[in-house]
């Protein structure tokens, strides 16, 4: 029997960036490839926000942040991760977490964790409309 304090973090994930409940009802399970997160930008509290935009990684088909300079299939924006994703809050780093995310919905543009540039919005046009 293991008596011996334990810590666990938990974070609050802030979906203010959805405009509405329209999508959330279908969101697609994905494998996220953390290697291509930034700690600072991505997750500085171990969890991989919600809201980031995704784009698919080609030679693995793990899904990464948009990057719209990037040449490995993440300049291609094809949805945002609709729930906060834990890889490093307990202090062991994962190298691929599962989320999901949303293909069709809503954003409030100006509550995104990270900003989409006009390629991005281009990309999903028709399925995702920011407001």
């Amino acid at each position: 029997m293991d008596l011996s304090l334990k810590t666990e973090s938990f974070t609050q994930d802030r979906r203010d960036w959805l405009g509405s409940a329209h999508g959330t009802d279908a969101p697609v399970s994905v494998t996220l490839d953390v290697s291509k997160f930034t700690k600072a930008t991505h997750y500085p509290n171990g969890f991989i926000k919600s809201g980031i935009p995704l784009g698919k990684v080609t030679a693995t088909g793990r899904y990464g942040p948009y990057d719209g300079a990037a040449t490995d299939g993440r300049e291609d924006l094809v949805g945002f991760l609709f729930t906060a994703q834990d890889v490093d809050a307990r202090g062991v780093a994962s190298t691929s977490a599962v989320g999901s995310m949303l293909i069709h919905c809503f954003i409030r543009e100006a509550k995104l964790p990270v900003p989409v540039d006009a390629d991005g919005k281009t990309a999903v046009s028709g399925r995702i409309i920011f407001v």
